[in-house]
């Protein structure tokens, strides 16, 4: 008796459950729907126009990027990126994979909503990720792969901070594709893209271009949940306002273009990879030994996320341009600022920028500035050799392909 009494309470339940469910499922088939069409609009406005490269007036400084032989195998970075395609099954590989030529490397964005290409972390299975990770492993040294795990961490974190929604954030939201066939002679490369970290990485021989590089994190510094504790460019954040201070007056006077930050500043993210964007702030060789000194040193910090080999070839080239290498700022001075600040030579652009609150606002309803738990950075090869792309035309150049 009373199991007959509790089956129209159990089939309202049911109901009432099943409804929810419907409805769930409509929600996240709207949003993706909305995601799709976002991204695209995206895609369309950023490729509009054929790639160029970043430069200070249009016009690129040619003669800057050689092909050569740099001494520094990548041997390691090509066994792994084989390894990595030998365990996809190959529907994973088929859309793994892009010619050297695809656009797809020019698809990359950092918001969370970005409809990305590739396999995912989230459907590899342990030895297909170890191997995702033996790969950003063999290119990256041990800082800039700490780097890269932290940020896909943090980003879990924005996941618990957000009613454990991950669906739009989490650990394991990141892509990776491969450019080109892995080759010791020929042209290729890898990506990682995803919410706060992408990577391009393209390989000419024993060459490598790792940029545009981006990486950031909303919070920066985990202060609860799985893990806490976990935190990122501090380092680049407190040597930034170490170089300025070491400025005199007048050389402050120079560096700083704009006292007060209300927004974003960064000017060379997605889909920015042809912005005309002139010198300014003060130029290094107006520095003394040991402020430009502690410029290189700010440089290399973002440089070392490279293998130590490539790093130090990289390095040899902006110490190459250090008399032509302009630093500015945006922002306050203090240690409890919010500031932008950004490095450009003909070789080299570095941009720090402390955000606008986005994903962890709903927690600081009233602070609309600028905040020290979100940071983005993005690094740039300018004058046409982001994605290697000048060192690929001159490839092209000696030997002609079919492409």
């Amino acid at each position: 008796m009373a199991n007959s009494k509790m089956l129209p309470i159990l089939v309202l339940l049911f109901t009432i459950c099943n409804k929810d469910f419907v409805i769930a499922q409509m929600t996240d088939a709207k949003q993706k729907e909305r995601f799709i069409q976002m991204s695209e609009r995206s895609e369309k406005e950023g490729l509009a126009e054929p790639f160029k490269g970043i430069t200070t007036n249009g016009d690129i400084v040619e003669g800057l990027f050689e092909i050569r032989s740099t001494g520094v195998s990548t041997d390691l970075v090509r066994k792994a990126a084989t390894n990595f395609l030998n365990n996809l099954n190959p529907d994973q590989r088929a859309k793994t994979k892009f010619t050297i030529d695809d656009p797809e490397w020019h698809k990359w964005m950092n918001q969370h909503f970005y409809v990305r290409q590739g396999v995912g972390f989230f459907e590899m299975s342990e030895k297909q990720r170890q191997a995702a990770f033996d790969l950003i492993k063999a290119s990256l040294s041990a800082k800039g792969l700490k780097l890269t795990r932290d940020i896909m961490k943090l980003n879990h974190t924005l996941g618990e901070l957000n009613n454990n929604n991950f669906q739009e954030y989490g650990e394991w939201l990141y892509h990776i594709t491969i450019m080109g066939e892995p080759s010791a002679i020929e042209q290729w490369g890898w990506q990682l893209d995803g919410h706060h970290v992408i990577i391009n990485y393209f390989v000419l021989g024993d060459q490598v271009v790792m940029t545009p590089l981006f990486v950031g994190s909303e919070p920066v510094i985990a202060q609860s949940g799985k893990y806490e504790g976990t935190a990122i460019l501090q380092v680049e954040q407190d040597a930034g306002l170490k170089m300025l201070l070491s400025l005199n007056q007048e050389q402050q006077g120079a560096a700083i273009i704009e006292t007060s930050k209300e927004g974003n500043n960064n000017l060379t993210e997605a889909f920015r990879d042809n912005v005309i964007l002139d010198y300014a702030g003060v130029k290094a060789s107006s520095l003394s030994d040991s402020q430009r000194e502690q410029l290189l040193y700010l440089i290399q910090l973002y440089v070392d996320n490279m293998d130590e080999g490539h790093a130090k070839i990289k390095m040899e080239e902006v110490v190459g341009h250090i008399d032509e290498t302009y630093f500015a700022w945006i922002g306050g001075v203090d240690d409890q600022s919010a500031y932008y600040y950004r490095i450009q030579s003909p070789v080299i652009l570095i941009e720090f920028d402390h955000q606008k609150l986005v994903g962890i606002r709903h927690l600081h309803p009233d602070d609309k500035s600028p905040n020290r738990q979100h940071i983005h950075v993005v690094v740039r090869t300018p004058n046409g050799n982001d994605y290697g792309k000048d060192l690929l035309r001159q490839h092209y150049e000696k030997h002609p392909h079919d492409h």
